[in-house]
């Protein structure tokens, strides 16, 4: 019995792959029977047989502790299952059967395809193998499958199936390992699948007019607030705040997800945007076992959860970068040969995370055509050594810009504008790093603490990629009264600015999902008033891109106003405009401790936090119970136990309290911690998008795609983490 245990263990660290010979003594519930495969969590389950029995799947030392549970009618199931087209593999059913020496079994043509992306490891138990199979590519694909040959593949018209028997290696300790080289890439990624024929409907254009003018479901809201609802006649007020809040139309009623299918998504392609999707992903050596395989799974998530007119291409980057998969419309074609080159993918050598993304802004840049959205996912868990390092002076800061191309800057002055949403991955990628890149192109930055939550995290993102409803959204603000000018706009990382007579300024929002809003603070004058019992301030309007009809669309605002007694009487502060000030507070608060802990004063930094949270605590929005300021007050009291230690600090709290920097700088939802769960606090910014897409992540890894609702414990943070 001891030395089947010490089997079990060995295969959960090292491939995830736990299979014994059965002998005459072993019984059907001997644990060495069952088998966990990357296919597996490639692939969500249908069928409900996969069961998540611990709070936090991660079975690496790395994580929380937890690990993963097979059934056995999976385990079974799985013999009569290709791991790499999830087709079913009866005998007699017209297809070629390979069986490696590893005894697991594959369809010829799909594991054919997997040794032509480089791969010459079974994709389930990752022993390597003496003999691996061959077939060029001209053959066609049986009645009713789809043709799985890789889109890089050279057409012949000779038909030969081989079995070649692998020299073996010579041994040099020297030399990183690496797959072997695939068909050399083009020089200009022009290949991007052609995005076909679409409704004319989303053709539509109305140039320079107001395309949606009589649609007022399909409109953005505009609502202002003032600090007070008046000020005396002949008093002045500088600095008087203004609140705008701005929201985005909901998806159209045939937008909504259907339920039915977890994995198979029933959307209405013509009623949302298409999306071009860039994933540009680490498999360097850290990235081995148990983290590549929830990749996997996680990218299997998504590429089931896009439409056919979604394109996706894949860049995979360690010491070098490889387009791994062209830019592809999600066809059933698509998707089943874009699961078959991310299930090729093998963790070794360094990280290269610049020549990664010089090489996904390369796919954005070299298409033909273009999607109405365009984004980049970038995932890495470690640091880059090759372009910028943090072992020089600690007096000059890195320059983080070198790892973005120029090309998807944020401030640069072209309109090619491709948002990185960074995902860091685990206690050691450098959060900093992938912050300013976010920042700098216009996305996010998420911290995945728990390697199991990277699906959460990814389907929190194209929840929202996937619903967008205004593109390219400019807020004008112009003030009314002649004696009125703008004091100053707080809108977080968005750019704006004020002219130089204080008479207008504007706000350069971009994109917005469906049902997202956004909030900004303007500061004004506000003049004496002698004649009139009303001063009016500013006027707001809205310009933006409708992305399906390709319309402009404008959208004002009623002028804002306040009114001028002559006498002083009771009158309340506004709760909405209290409550913004807070976030902003607190972001102010989250920046300083951050700066602080980074000089090495960790106490310090806590006692900022904690100050934010007394401040907080005696404002208007807080003793009225409000849902955001003690959602910020559970954030900042995280944080602060996150600056326990020098050590809690650098495994967790920079990419905690950076990840919340993010969120509330753009004011979209972000992944740290807990903050993808249903029952967290820290879920602001969370669009009904999606929080359906995280509820479609959660039902498939439950095995129940019928379930309603995130069903996770809340996870807790321990003052130390567990050593890697």
């Amino acid at each position: 019995m001891g030395s089947k245990w010490r089997k079990v263990k060995l295969a959960l660290g090292m491939n995830l792959c736990v299979y014994s010979p059965r002998t005459g003594n072993d019984d059907d519930s001997s644990p060495t029977s069952e088998i966990l495969s990357n296919a597996a969590l490639l692939s969500p389950s249908t069928d409900g047989s996969l069961h998540n029995t611990s709070p936090s799947p991660s079975p690496t030392s790395g994580s929380q502790g937890h690990g993963f549970r097979l059934s056995k009618s999976l385990s079974r199931s799985s013999k009569k299952t290709c791991s790499i087209c999830l087709a079913s593999m009866n005998r007699g059913d017209g297809h070629a059967i390979f069986t490696a020496e590893c005894s697991h079994s594959f369809h010829f043509q799909c594991i054919a395809s997997n040794v032509k992306h480089g791969n010459q490891i079974c994709p389930v138990c990752r022993a390597k193998w003496n003999e691996i199979p061959l077939q060029y590519p001209n053959l066609d694909p049986p009645p009713g499958r789809a043709r799985v040959n890789p889109v890089d593949w050279p057409q012949h018209n000779a038909l030969m199936t081989v079995v070649r028997r692998l020299p073996p290696p010579r041994p040099n300790p020297n030399r990183i390992n690496a797959p072997p080289c695939q068909t050399p890439e083009p020089a200009i990624f022009n290949d991007d699948e052609s995005l076909g024929h679409q409704s004319d409907s989303s053709e539509r254009s109305s140039s320079g007019k107001n395309v949606a003018e009589n649609d007022g479901q399909r409109t953005m809201k505009i609502k202002t607030y003032t600090e007070v609802p008046a000020v005396l006649r002949f008093n002045a007020a500088d600095n008087f705040t203004i609140l705008i809040n701005l929201k985005a139309p909901a998806p159209n009623s045939s937008v909504n997800m259907s339920r039915n299918q977890a994995n198979s998504p029933q959307v209405s392609q013509t009623s949302r945007a298409p999306v071009d999707l860039v994933t540009v992903l680490d498999v360097s050596g850290s990235m081995a076992g148990t983290k590549l395989a929830l990749l996997k799974r996680a990218m299997g998530f998504v590429i089931q959860n896009l439409g056919p007119n979604d394109r996706l291409a894949v860049i995979a980057f360690s010491s070098t970068a490889r387009r791994l998969f062209p830019l592809r419309r999600m066809s059933e074609t698509g998707r089943q040969q874009a699961l078959q080159a991310v299930n090729s993918l093998v963790a070794n050598g360094g990280t290269n995370i610049a020549e990664g993304l010089r090489k996904g802004a390369k796919v954005m840049e070299d298409r033909r055509e273009k999607n109405p959205v365009a984004s980049i996912i970038l995932l890495s868990d470690g640091q880059d050594t090759y372009t910028v390092s943090n072992m020089g002076s600690s007096q000059q800061q890195p320059n983080y810009q070198l790892l973005l191309p120029l090309s998807i800057h944020n401030e640069s002055s072209s309109n090619f504008k491709i948002p990185v949403h960074a995902f860091g991955f685990g206690a050691d990628h450098d959060a900093s790093s992938m912050h300013s890149i976010s920042e700098m192109s216009g996305g996010t930055f998420s911290f995945i603490e728990t390697e199991g939550v990277i699906q959460d995290a990814f389907a929190q993102c194209i929840g929202g990629l996937l619903s967008v409803v205004v593109k390219d959204l400019q807020v004008n603000i112009e003030c009314v009264d002649p004696r009125v000018s703008l004091g100053s706009l707080k809108a977080g990382s968005y750019r704006n600015r004020v002219m130089s007579d204080g008479r207008m300024g504007t706000i350069d929002v971009g994109d917005l999902y469906a049902d997202e809003e956004r909030d900004f603070l303007v500061s004004v004058n506000v003049p004496t008033e002698i004649s009139s019992t009303e001063t009016a301030l500013i006027r707001v309007k809205c310009v933006y891109n409708d992305p399906l009809t390709k319309g402009s669309v404008t959208v004002g605002s009623d002028e804002v106003r306040i009114r001028r007694p002559d006498e002083a009487g009771q009158q309340s502060a506004s709760v909405e405009v209290d409550r913004q000030q807070n976030r902003l507070r607190a972001a102010e608060a989250m920046l300083l401790a951050r700066t602080t802990a980074e000089k090495g004063d960790l106490s310090g930094a806590a006692s900022i936090l904690e100050n934010c949270r007394k401040v907080l605590s005696e404002t208007v929005s807080a003793k009225s119970h409000d849902r955001l300021c003690i959602a910020l007050d559970a954030e900042l009291k995280e944080m602060q136990e996150r600056l326990a230690s020098r050590h809690v600090y650098e495994a967790s709290g920079r990419a905690y309290i950076l990840s919340g920097l993010s969120s509330h700088s753009w004011q979209r939802a972000t992944a740290r911690g807990d903050s993808t769960d249903g029952s967290s606090l820290v879920q602001a910014y969370q669009t009904p998008s999606m929080t359906e897409m995280l509820n479609r992540s959660q039902a498939t890894l439950l095995g129940s795609p019928s379930a309603q609702r995130l069903i996770r414990p809340v996870l807790s943070f321990a003052s130390h983490p567990k050593p890697r």
